[in-house]
């Protein structure tokens, strides 16, 4: 009998969710705005609003990465088992401080697939899997076509919600205004997909939060929710 469990595959450990956090680390992200993104990331990760949603759920725990993208992507923290406040501590020390590794211009659809490959490679298996892309613009300049990006993540089973970023101190609001739109049609994907917007640097780490409230319970937001 030991003879044949030992020749069985590993166990994946059993979570709410897998979730991949694929944020902007492209050109037009600039040192100080890394840091705010992680800083934002690592406050609403460890909100207690957020740890309320992940026990209330009904493995209590997801697992979660945070890959920064750009034309290539970089893994920043590994899958973290999240189950209360402790492990959530964990992730959230992880988040900062670790040098930026990715760089160039947008690659869209190269990011989506490499999300896809990391949930398909991981050690645990979630009743939901979710990309949580976010960015300041749909541009794509190289690697696969985002449509195409899109309909292979989707077709696996694996939904992608939007964060777009309408950052002050960046063209994005007067290149595109309409952002979370261009997102809706061009990103997102998947069942139950959604947009949420930051409306600004200030607003991030709360659309963060609304974002991962959501994407933990499973509810049926709006095709595409407003920050504001």
């Amino acid at each position: 009998m030991l003879f044949i469990l030992l020749g069985l595959p590993a166990l994946s450990e059993e979570v709410e969710l897998e979730l991949v956090l694929l944020a902007d680390a492209s050109g037009s992200i600039t040192e100080a705005e890394i840091e705010f993104q992680r800083q934002g990331y690592a406050d609403a990760i460890t909100d207690p609003r957020v740890l309320a949603a992940m026990q209330e759920s009904a493995y209590g725990a997801i697992a979660v990465t945070y890959v920064e993208w750009a034309a290539n992507t970089a893994v920043v923290v590994d899958w973290t088992k999240i189950d209360g406040a402790k492990s959530a501590q964990v992730f959230a020390d992880a988040l900062i401080g670790p040098p930026r590794q990715a760089y160039g211009r947008n690659a869209i659809g190269a990011a989506l697939l490499d999300a896809k490959r990391l949930i398909e490679e991981n050690d645990f298996e979630g009743w939901r899997k979710v990309i949580d892309f976010s960015g300041d613009s749909p541009n794509s300049f190289s690697g696969p076509a985002i449509s195409t990006a899109r309909e292979k993540v989707v077709a696996s089973g694996i939904t992608i919600n939007g964060l777009p970023i309408l950052c002050r101190f960046c063209d994005t609001p007067a290149r595109y205004p309409d952002l979370a739109k261009i997102y809706e049609q061009r990103i997102i994907g998947g069942i139950g997909a959604f947009v949420v917007t930051a409306a600004n640097e200030d607003d991030l780490a709360e659309a963060i939060r609304r974002k991962l409230i959501l994407e933990i319970s499973g509810l049926e937001p709006p095709k595409y929710v407003a920050s504001k």
